[in-house]
């Protein structure tokens, strides 16, 4: 897959992830539904047509699918911390080639909120390495 469609859908993955906090939807249930859900594992793959849809399609059909990730009244992250950690996670399967699941079991929601200060200043593939270092300590 080019690079510019890899961002392209890292980038409408960030978005999403945002705009479920502005929403005001708990993020770490929706992070968790989301990741292991199969609409992620679409975008794991090398074509699925969810490669082309856009944030509001994937979160209605979330919604139509798995209403359970849409949680009022819980812990919203920061809209940047959101923004980000939907980027890195889209942008750890270009790189490694692992599934939405295997790195979510390795970086779960918390351990993204936890570790964005510290992590989203520094290149991607370098928070992806202290995040898998974090995994295994």
């Amino acid at each position: 897959m080019e690079k510019s469609l890899q961002r392209a859908l890292s980038e409408m993955q960030a978005k999403l992830f945002e705009m479920t906090g502005n929403m005001g939807y708990d993020s770490a249930v929706f992070i968790k539904a989301f990741m292991n859900s199969d609409i992620a594992k679409g975008l794991d793959s090398d074509f699925d047509f969810m490669h082309w849809a856009g944030k509001e399609y994937i979160l209605e059909r979330m919604q139509d699918e798995i209403p359970q990730a849409f949680v009022r009244g819980g812990k919203v992250f920061d809209g940047e911390a959101l923004y980000w950690t939907g980027y890195v996670y889209r942008q750890w399967h270009y790189i490694t080639g692992e599934s939405s699941k295997e790195i979510y079991k390795q970086a779960n929601a918390a351990t993204m909120n936890t570790n964005y200060y510290g992590f989203h200043t520094v290149d991607v593939e370098l928070a992806i390495e202290w995040l898998k270092e974090l995994k295994r300590k």
